[in-house]
């Protein structure tokens, strides 16, 4: 039996009356010229310089004529890139307020990549990167630190953040992968409503001085460049984008994120910028979704620089703004100002496309309350940077680092021993803080970081300075671009591994972010892989610890160790939990947010098509397609071992419109405390289209005492085993599907088809 049904919109914020009489009521007295530069967002950078003692200085004069001759509506970005001070911030933004509510009585929204933690804000706390977060499968967690950096955005009075990040990070040749929550839509949906409500609290329409706007990015796609190089075009089929890229977004907005940025890049050869189906259909129309959208850096530009959609500039943001644009993030140029009038007094943008993206533009203030408290910070924020908050940035270091391999539990590292640490990021935070960490790609920021642990550092805390021989054999030239290295010295760790009873090679990536962090090899560099082999040879035991930003190769050299843990990139405490976790004074519990490949020509998802993985034919046909892994999705090891028994279903037949209610108890086998991250798939045995080998539908953690039980259960609505077919619509077919938790599988069979003729579901 076939069913169509058609669904009414969904709204992802119920609106405030009051508010929105406001909205109307400022909107009623602008003039043209007030409307289009609320549109235009500028760099600080042009407003000031540094002085002769290499202090940056906001040029008052250059800000008046910013706001007074164009009235810009936002400002972003910190000077060169670089943390400034709280007390820096506050300067500078309460003036930008005082200006702004002078000349044009509405104030600016100054806007900060604060991306894991308060990037560009000296001494405040920097929590691990989002996939490290995703690697917790730890929501709560993931709240709190949302929490905590918007208190301290706000103590520098920086009401805007842009974050989070859901980008899948679904090829790990992307330079990006980390500032993401991995590869799955499901990880990344739950991820960003629990960050969001951290960010923005319980009420987006009335934000509290403890809270910061989002601004979601990079819608969408972003992730999935066809040539692994950021900011290049994507081509991905419209069923994947619809159930699996969209996803994220659609969660964001239904959890009422203020803002999304746009991803600068194309889709199918259609630059999203330029689309008016991804931004006004897709985001505005179909899930009422009355937020801004905000362009990332200088991106109308590349319509007509970049894309060759456009002609010129003007052209581009005729493109751009009908499109569903409501903000043009143009960094160094007031053009955007000339040239937007110029079109709307040509009839080449409405004046209700301006009316609109205005309307949005304030309704973001309005519900920050910037109009009746443009400045926050001072009393009140007294936490800022305190031990409190250091303490939860150290325990999602903990729970984000991941177990791999314990040969014959070698592992914990009991104290006596001596030991070798070597490899390039063995004693530098910035491969541990990453990208956006105090500068944009993390680098010439050492006198920042220095109150932190590196490895080297924590290690020798832990089992004493004496025990610990520092010998690197290969390090980083930090003059250089981030994979550069300098001429290796293995020979010198070699010899030092004659008087230790243990090596921990540390080894990975520097820091970077975006372009430049592109590459053209993902195996990892060969002056590391040949330290760890040299190393090998002195039959010493080897503990590698891996600290990338996006799974490097590394299968000639896994065999060599006897333990490996994959700390991603912690942040400032992530020497501190890496000691402790090798140490057993804390336990694993962090499963892998994405597959890590073993070998090039294998780089895959663990939701892949079921005919991607071909088993040998028969007869003369002597060839298979086997999906080569090294680790795969949701793996991770732990100093405890967990057993699943007694899955339940609801129901064994369902229908559209049922919930199926999953139960699985989880029992903590071992004598360690220990926390689980339990995750429930679906697989679709038979479809119209070639079903995925198995989705991730649902987790949670749970943390159980030695010997302890818990019933897990999970509520599963029956349409979210639905899939976009092949017309385009979400189908949920007739027929067997599995439902997996651990190794426990239970059959379940839907009765009837069910076709939704509308975009969401």
């Amino acid at each position: 039996m076939l069913t169509v049904v058609s669904v009414s919109a969904q709204f992802a914020i119920p609106r405030d009356a009051k508010l929105e009489a406001k909205i109307e009521k400022t909107l009623s007295k602008m003039t043209l010229d007030e409307k289009i530069g609320q549109m235009l967002e500028l760099n600080l950078d042009i407003m000031g310089k540094y002085d002769a003692n290499r202090v940056w200085q906001l040029n008052e004069t250059m800000l008046d004529t910013c706001i007074s001759k164009w009235k810009v509506g936002s400002i972003l970005n910190a000077p060169g890139t670089r943390a400034a001070t709280v007390e820096q911030w506050q300067e500078w933004i309460r003036l930008i307020q005082k200006k702004s509510m002078k000349y044009i009585g509405i104030p600016d929204i100054y806007g900060l990549d604060h991306n894991h933690g308060v990037t560009y804000t000296q001494g405040g706390t920097l929590f691990p990167q989002p996939i490290n977060m995703a690697a917790t499968f730890n929501t709560e967690l993931v709240k709190t630190g949302a929490e905590i950096t918007a208190y301290e955005s706000r103590a520098a009075n920086c009401p805007w953040v842009y974050n989070p990040v859901v980008d899948l990070g679904r090829d790990p040749r992307w330079p990006r992968i980390y500032e993401s929550f991995g590869e799955d839509a499901v990880v990344n949906a739950k991820m960003v409503e629990a960050q969001i409500k951290g960010y923005q609290g319980d009420d987006p329409n009335h934000l509290g001085r403890y809270h910061v706007g989002t601004s979601t990015k990079h819608y969408f796609a972003y992730g999935a460049p066809w040539t692994g190089k950021d900011r290049t075009p994507a081509y991905i089929s419209p069923q994947m984008l619809r159930e699996k890229y969209f996803e994220p977004f659609r969660a964001a907005a239904m959890a009422g994120t203020l803002t999304m940025m746009v991803n600068s890049g194309s889709i199918n050869g259609v630059p999203v910028h330029a689309s008016y189906e991804y931004l006004t259909k897709w985001l505005k129309e179909d899930l009422q979704w009355d937020g801004m959208l905000v362009t990332d850096w200088a991106d109308i530009n590349n319509l007509f620089t970049r894309e060759r959609v456009a002609k010129d500039k003007k052209d581009a943001i005729r493109i751009a703004i009908n499109a569903g644009i409501d903000m043009s993030m143009d960094p160094y140029s007031v053009d955007f100002c000339i040239l937007l009038k110029e079109l709307v007094q040509e009839g080449k943008v409405s004046m209700a496309r301006i009316d609109d993206a205005v309307r949005r533009i304030l309704r973001v203030k309005y519900r920050l309350n910037l109009f009746d408290e443009p400045n926050t910070g001072g009393k009140g924020y007294e936490k800022f940077g305190s031990q409190e908050f250091a303490q939860k940035a150290l325990q999602a270091a903990e729970e984000s680092i991941v177990l791999l391999k314990n040969e014959g539990s070698f592992l914990p590292l009991t104290k006596g021993k001596r030991l070798l640490l070597t490899g390039p990021n063995a004693n530098q935070m910035r491969c541990l803080l990453g990208g956006w960490s105090y500068t944009w790609q993390g680098s010439k920021a050492e006198d920042l970081s220095e109150p932190y642990n590196t490895i080297y550092e924590a290690l020798c805390n832990k089992y004493g300075k004496e025990n610990i021989v520092l010998e690197q054999g290969v390090t980083y030239n930090e003059r250089g671009k981030y994979y550069e290295e300098n001429k290796p010295q293995i020979e010198k760790a070699v010899s030092a591994a004659a008087d230790c009873d243990v090596i921990i090679a540390c080894i990975g990536e520097n820091s970077y972010t975006e372009t430049p962090g592109n590459l053209t090899d993902l195996w990892l560099s060969e002056n590391q892989r040949n330290l760890v082999k040299a190393l090998a040879k002195t039959g010493k035991p080897i503990i590698l610890v891996l600290n990338e930003g996006r799974p490097r190769l590394i299968a000639d050299i896994e065999p060599l160790a006897k333990a490996i843990v994959n700390t991603l990139i912690p942040g400032n405490y992530g020497g501190d939990a890496l000691a402790n976790l090798l140490a057993g004074d804390a336990n694993f519990s962090a499963k892998m947010p994405y597959t890590y490949p073993k070998e090039i020509n294998s780089l895959n998802t663990y939701d892949y098509k079921v005919s991607e993985e071909v088993g040998t034919m028969a007869g003369a046909y002597d060839y298979d397609a086997k999906v080569s892994l090294q680790w795969p999705f949701g793996y991770g090891l732990s100093y405890t071992t967990y057993e699943y028994s007694n899955l339940k279903v609801s129901a064994s037949e369902f229908t559209s419109e049922d919930v199926l209610t999953v139960s699985v108890d989880v029992k903590n086998m071992g004598n360690r405390v220990g926390k689980e991250a339990v995750l429930l798939y679906s697989s679709d045995l038979v479809a119209s289209v070639v079903p995925d080998n198995k989705r991730l539908r649902d987790f949670t953690k749970v943390e159980l005492q030695p010997g302890e039980v818990k019933t897990v259960t999970f509520r599963l609505p029956a349409k979210k085993l639905a899939f976009v077919g092949a017309d385009g619509r979400w189908t949920l077919e007739e027929g067997d599907f599995l439902l997996k938790v651990g190794r426990l599988s239970a059959p379940v069979v839907c009765k009837e088809t069910k076709v939704w003729d509308t975009p969401n579901i």
